[in-house]
């Protein structure tokens, strides 16, 4: 049976990069020098389907009526495959068949690099 990341709400799921070993000057930082920094960087590979929108219907409900979910949500900016740099403080480590990620929510994303076409 094949399992499948389901990412919800306004959150992303972002591979680290682990490449920057090295300064640009040549020095070699040692791995509790990387775990302090405050921001990281990567790529990411699924997106939740974005903030919700509330129907207006739902807020005029009385509270002790069945609220009435359509599924509509406002898009996120990022798309899988950008790279981005985000705050490693909001970010929620993961482990899915082996592998780490990182869960972040969008407003922790700074900067997304993406390839133009």
């Amino acid at each position: 049976m094949e399992k499948e990341l389901i990412i919800v709400g306004d959150r992303v799921l972002i591979k680290p990069d682990d490449g920057h070993d090295k300064t640009d000057s040549g020095l070699y930082l040692p791995q509790g020098v990387k775990e302090k920094e405050r921001v990281q960087a990567g790529t990411i590979i699924k997106i939740g389907p974005g903030y919700p929108v509330p129907d207006p219907a739902v807020l005029d409900i009385e509270p002790w009526q069945a609220a009435k979910v359509d599924g509509k949500y406002f898009p996120l900016q990022c798309k899988e495959g950008d790279y981005c740099i985000f705050l490693r403080s909001a970010a929620i480590e993961v482990e899915f068949e082996g592998k780490k990620f990182l869960v972040v929510p969008h407003s922790a994303i700074l900067v997304i690099c993406r390839n133009k076409f």
